[in-house]
């Protein structure tokens, strides 16, 4: 296994980390109720997905 003779600086490994940033989360409306939801999880307000009733809606 290949080995580094020098040793890298905190900078230089910092900088390279730069570009692992994590991504927005997406949100869309409920076709049922217009509530904001995440695509493809059932709606936490309405309890439906797709258009079927999969949980019991939060009361």
């Amino acid at each position: 296994m290949a080995l580094p003779k020098t040793r890298h600086s905190k900078a230089r490994g910092r900088k390279r980390r730069t570009h692992y940033k994590s991504q927005n989360v997406s949100y869309m409306a409920c076709p049922q109720c217009g509530d904001t939801k995440m695509p493809h999880h059932a709606c936490p307000n309405c309890g439906y997905y797709r258009g079927r009733p999969v949980i019991s809606a939060a009361e």
